[in-house]
């Protein structure tokens, strides 16, 4: 893709959900957590890429003690469709008898996302939950019915990108969630 093609896909997507609507989501899903978590000495897993910027954004609003790391595993690379679960960085820390927090742009399918926390679990982590900022709405999800413990928004069934999410490896810096026109 040259520059003035990801420049059009920005130019004609449509906004799903603007930034002030994000922002709310984001002080809504840091009350929920820090409910929940504040108490537990987590450790807090970012998932990359996609959950850098979901996790800069979210992380300051928490206002209790946690350590936090990071995490890679992927099945889209900068594809649009996914593949085999690839590991690029399995956790570091030891998670055995720690509350485990996994934070991620988004829940479409959840291949990717219940792969890392059954892993986690398989680690002895006491408890695992996952946070995500986009949970995507459709029937073809990796287990029936499968929801994060804690979600910002619900979103149609588009192809997505800003808040983390990337299209082609491009516009995960936008300050919305958009769809691709036509996508």
């Amino acid at each position: 893709m040259n520059l003035d093609e990801i420049r059009r896909i920005r130019a004609e997507a449509d906004c799903l959900v603007p930034p002030e609507v994000i922002d709310a989501a984001l002080d809504r899903l840091a009350g929920e957590i820090t409910r929940e978590l504040a108490d537990t000495n987590p450790i807090v897993f970012v998932v990359m890429n996609g959950g850098v910027i979901f996790a800069g954004r979210l992380l300051p609003r928490l206002p209790f003690p946690l350590e936090t790391s990071y995490l890679h595993a992927t099945r889209y690379g900068d594809r649009t469709r996914g593949e085999q679960l690839h590991w690029r960085a399995q956790p570091a820390q030891d998670v055995r008898g720690r509350t485990v927090l996994v934070l991620d742009d988004i829940l479409d399918e959840g291949h990717t996302l219940h792969a890392i926390l059954a892993h986690l679990r398989a680690e002895g982590a006491a408890r695992v939950l996952c946070a995500v900022l986009v949970h995507k709405l459709h029937d073809r999800k990796a287990v029936p019915g499968m929801r994060a413990d804690f979600t910002g928004v619900d979103v149609a069934d588009r192809f997505l990108f800003g808040c983390g999410m990337d299209y082609k490896g491009y516009w995960r810096n936008a300050p919305g969630i958009y769809a691709v026109k036509g996508l």
